[in-house]
């Protein structure tokens, strides 16, 4: 008998908002937000996704709705073939048996400092390959893969994220303030359906939960690009039934997605199969913090990516543009390396911006080369050759300038800048002020899909994607 195809237990609607969905999503981690569905070990099932903008970026000739989108992201419970549900301390395995965006059309970053206005690209689909009218001259494969992959964090361990960010937030700087806790709103899927939004629960709850932006203990939005077919992530368990949650799925995607939402970003579908490791945190994660819930997550890549077989490295050590010199600083040196990268690539014709969007979505690899060797930390990104129309190696006597450059035009999508550098933050839960700066380098290329346990919500895309920087 053939085996039985994946039972959906997320269904979205890629016509209606996140909020209006029969199964509500919602865009944070909180232990008092519900499961959707309880799921078996062994069991395969489906999830449904929109992306990670909930439909709110458009095919058009406008990156408005980039600079102004509003943000949110539902949780599965995991049990034994006995009905016994995931335990605090045990492991979740995750397995990523098949992803793909849906068969039919649906409707602030690493450099906000020296790109701060919103920008936007339009990927389009042929087969695995996907190419984009706003940066012409580069065709690649994709490499689909979900951004979130996560559980439910405990009311302890959220406790220790809003301490330690609230910390980060009062006494870091305007660039460093990624890690927000206060949130987009509506928050849709609440407990019962008794609280609602103004009352004094639905306050401590939307007040409490913590963004899923950032990767954390528990994974969530690590955006790792060889997360795809084949793959298997392993995953503390906080609370009980795990409540997992997947989403922000993604066409194609750089290493360290440099522009924020730089990603192809698309809606579709992930099915996935679980098992229970029963007291695997203790046994295989070992704590890198104060308490036993300091752990990460063990992943396991599977066997499915582009080959290339030529590339253009580039590196950046840890001397900032000012000439500073920085102490072992890897962020430094991986943003001097994407920096010369974008100013190398912007000689053959295409404008900064082009590159900056590209570098967040093409297969392109990132490394910490050198670590040790004080005072400079070595990083290198490398870009594929083999994804231009044209060779771009340099060669003796061939410097492109003047007229011997191609034009790469039309140009991305760009929204006008109001002259402020974008900043991560909400102040008093205004949409409008937290976008101003949250995505300002994000290109985002099929919309994604975020649906995760603890669906991060966002939008979906077969034939057309968007790639977004805010």
């Amino acid at each position: 008998m053939a085996p039985r195809g994946p039972r959906v237990v997320v269904p979205v609607d890629v016509k209606k908002r996140p909020w209006e969905q029969e199964l509500p999503l919602h865009n944070r981690w909180h232990p008092e937000i519900p499961p959707v569905a309880d799921v078996r070990t062994g069991e395969l099932f489906r999830v449904e996704m929109v992306d990670w903008t909930g439909g709110q970026i458009g095919d058009n000739d406008s990156a408005v709705d980039v600079k102004s989108v509003d943000l949110s992201v539902c949780p599965l419970r995991v049990v034994d073939s006995d009905g016994t549900p995931a335990k605090p301390g045990d492991l979740l395995a995750v397995e990523i048996c098949n992803l793909a965006t849906f068969d039919r059309e649906n409707g602030g970053g690493f450099l906000t400092d020296h790109f701060p206005g919103a920008t936007k690209a339009i990927w389009y689909f042929e087969g695995i390959y996907a190419y984009s009218p706003q940066i012409p001259g580069v065709r690649f494969p994709g490499l689909a893969h979900p951004g979130i992959v996560g559980t439910a964090p405990s009311a302890e361990l959220l406790n220790i994220w809003n301490a330690r960010e609230r910390e980060l937030e009062e006494n870091g700087v305007a660039s460093l303030k990624l890690c927000d806790v206060l949130h987009t709103r509506p928050l849709a899927n609440l407990p019962t359906a008794k609280i609602k939004e103004g009352t004094e629960e639905w306050e401590r709850i939307a007040n409490e939960a913590a963004r899923t932006i950032p990767g954390r203990e528990n994974g969530g939005n690590c955006d790792i690009k060889n997360l795809s077919r084949g793959s298997k992530v392993y995953l503390p368990v906080f609370v009980e039934g795990a409540n997992l949650s997947a989403g922000d799925m993604h066409f194609s995607q750089g290493d360290g997605e440099v522009s924020f939402c730089g990603a192809i970003e698309m809606s579709g579908f992930l099915e996935l199969k679980c098992e229970i490791i029963r007291g695997g945190m203790k046994e295989y994660l070992t704590p890198m913090g104060p308490t036993a819930l300091h752990v990460n997550p063990i992943f396991e890549i599977g066997p499915m990516e582009p080959r290339f077989s030529e590339w253009l490295v580039f590196e950046g050590i840890s001397v900032d543009e000012s000439g500073r010199q920085h102490f072992l600083d890897a962020s430094i040196a991986y943003k001097r390396a994407v920096l010369n990268a974008i100013d190398y690539l912007s000689k053959l014709g295409y404008s900064k911006e082009q590159v900056y969007l590209l570098l967040s979505c093409c297969p392109c690899e990132g490394r910490i080369s050198g670590i040790v060797d004080t005072p400079n930390a070595v990083a290198t990104l490398a870009i594929p050759i083999a994804i231009f129309d044209q060779d771009i190696r340099p060669k003796k006597g061939k410097v492109p300038t003047g007229p011997r450059v191609v034009k790469r035009v039309p140009d991305v999508l760009r929204c006008s800048y109001d002259g402020n550098l974008p900043v991560t933050q909400n102040p008093g839960g205004k949409e409008s002020e937290m976008w101003k700066g949250l995505a300002l380098h994000r290109p985002t290329i099929p919309c994604s899909t975020n649906f995760f346990l603890y669906l991060r919500w966002g939008i979906r895309y077969h034939k057309t994607s968007i790639s977004c920087t805010q």
